[in-house]
């Protein structure tokens, strides 16, 4: 009876270097989804921030619409260096209003009704409903009328500051995100990452992205 190959014989099986390297395509493809989801989720987040400052853009239209008294008033826009900081609960109220605007907007007014009016999507104007993505509520900076030769405030409005462009007449806002304020420059346009003087009826809105820099929308 004639031998049996031994090599016939011997079961099938993987190598020691096919299975490190099976493992270490599988840690690499772990490595490259670890990196990259982090970054999706903020690019999601700021397409939805983008999003939010549409709405305002949008909305500040529908401000001016509704105030133009016989279309005589082409200016009407909310102004005034008024920063409202929004309660961390979400509330409209003065002892909030008092603390948050400390050392900065002594009226907070015209911003906060802007929100109450405008920017919420509940029915409770007693409540701010106007939200970043990640759950804290937006405050929102309103400057001067920059078309009627007024600078913005270039003060500590929360973590966030009013920047100038050197000697030049532009303006940007701070590097902490985490400020979630939105700012109002209106008789301004967008120039990049800045704001500059335009005609008074026109506006732009500014706002720290998580990780792409400042947004900026205006009217034009």
């Amino acid at each position: 009876m004639p031998r049996k190959n031994q090599n016939q014989q011997a079961k099938a099986g993987f190598t020691i270097i096919e299975v490190v390297l099976v493992l270490a395509i599988a840690g690499l493809i772990f490595l490259m989804v670890f990196v990259a989801l982090p970054a999706l989720q903020r690019s999601q987040r700021d397409t939805q921030r983008r999003n939010d400052m549409s709405r305002v853009d949008t909305s500040l239209v529908q401000y001016q619409t509704n105030n133009m008294s016989a279309g005589s008033n082409l200016t009407a826009l909310p102004e005034g260096d008024s920063y409202w900081a929004a309660c961390a609960d979400g509330t409209f109220t003065d002892s909030c209003a008092a603390n948050a605007n400390a050392g900065a907007s002594a009226n907070p007014s015209v911003a906060e009704n802007f929100i109450q009016r405008y920017m919420n999507s509940g029915t409770d104007a007693t409540t701010n409903t106007f939200q970043d993505p990640d759950g804290v509520y937006y405050s929102m900076f309103i400057s001067k009328n920059m078309g009627d030769g007024q600078a913005p405030t270039t003060g500590n409005y929360g973590a966030a500051k009013i920047k100038k462009d050197g000697t030049n007449n532009r303006y940007t806002i701070g590097t902490d995100y985490n400020a979630h304020i939105v700012y109002v420059f209106p008789g301004a346009k967008c120039d990049g990452e800045f704001v500059e003087s335009d005609t008074s009826r026109h506006f732009a809105v500014m706002y720290r992205l998580e990780g792409a820099g400042v947004y900026c929308i205006d009217d034009q």
